[in-house]
C-alpha cells in the first residue's frame, strides 16, 4: 500500500457523475472537480457538449472521505462548500 500524498484518493458522485480526487490537487482544482458543472473548459459555466447543465438537488451529491460521507451543496461559494474543500484538501495532502 502506497503512503505518499499522491496515493491518497477520495471518491464521490456529484450530479450523476463519478468523481475521483487524488493527492496533489490544489484547493482550486478540488473545487473545480467537485463543482464540475459550474466550470467548463469552454469558459461558459455549466456548458458541456453545447448543453448547459443545471444543478439538480433532487438527489444527494456526496463525497466519501476517511471521516465519512459529506453532502455537496449546489453553490461552491458557501461556507459549507469551503469547509468541504478544506477537509478534502487536508485528507489528500496530510503532510502540508
Amino acid at each position: 500500500m502506497a503512503t505518499d500524498a499522491h496515493s491518497a484518493r477520495i471518491t464521490g458522485r456529484v450530479q450523476g457523475r463519478d468523481i475521483t480526487l487524488e493527492g496533489g490537487l490544489s484547493k482550486d482544482e478540488i473545487r473545480s472537480r467537485v463543482w464540475w458543472w459550474r466550470t467548463s473548459r469552454s469558459g461558459a459555466a455549466g456548458e458541456r457538449g453545447g448543453r448547459a447543465h443545471e444543478y439538480d438537488d433532487s438527489h444527494a451529491d456526496v463525497i466519501a472521505t476517511l471521516g465519512g460521507y459529506y453532502r455537496v451543496c449546489g453553490d461552491p461559494r458557501t461556507h459549507e462548500a469551503e469547509e468541504l474543500v478544506e477537509l478534502v484538501y487536508w485528507e489528500l495532502n496530510p503532510a502540508d
